[in-house]
């Protein structure tokens, strides 16, 4: 597979690695998205001044408004978290 192809599948890997251990395997809960966050993405969490924040950005990113992230929902957060980290990486 080339780099891109195995950085497709990780995304897959990761997400089914994470959902339906609250419930539904085609959707993540809030936990589910919490723990995936906590352990794959902790950069984002030491970021965040208050856990309120944590909240606000899970809720803002359940994009239909289900109280569930399905798989498009967790690759918005990825493009948009990519996009924000190659803008700081261009500008140095």
């Amino acid at each position: 597979m080339s780099r891109l192809e195995m950085a497709m599948a990780t995304l897959i890997q990761t997400f089914d690695q994470y959902a339906g251990s609250d419930g539904k395997k085609s959707t993540l809960s809030k936990t589910e998205v919490k723990t995936l966050v906590e352990k794959e993405l902790p950069g984002l969490l030491k970021g965040a001044k208050n856990p309120g924040e944590v909240d606000k950005f899970l809720k803002d990113l359940d994009l239909n408004g289900d109280a569930e992230v399905d798989f498009q929902e967790f690759v918005m957060l990825i493009v948009v978290l990519t996009c924000a980290v190659h803008s700081r990486f261009c500008k140095q």
